[in-house]
């Protein structure tokens, strides 16, 4: 286990890239979710408040495309992901 000193001394694209390769390997979706949400804030900070809303809207359009996956062929592409969500989440 890195100690916060080891990491700290790391550049952020090195901090960066390490934690989406732990990610990557762990399969950690949970992670990825977190970097999406934190990206329009950090842009702020960054000074970049247009790049924001654009990252903001977006995400809003995935969230919406996620929200109208029940139609047509998309639909019928992600029923094995239905499927299996149902199978390990219905009683």
């Amino acid at each position: 286990m890195p100690e916060f000193e080891e990491l700290d001394a790391l550049t952020s694209k090195e901090l960066h890239d390490k934690a989406v390769r732990t990610a990557l390997k762990h399969l950690d979706m949970h992670f990825f979710f977190n970097l999406l949400a934190s990206i329009p804030a950090a842009e702020i900070v960054a000074g970049n408040e247009d790049e924001a809303n654009e990252d903001v809207v977006s995400l809003a359009k995935r969230l919406q495309d996620a929200v109208h996956a029940d139609e047509g062929e998309l639909a019928d592409a992600l029923r094995p992901l239905y499927v299996d969500y149902l199978l390990k989440h219905e009683p």
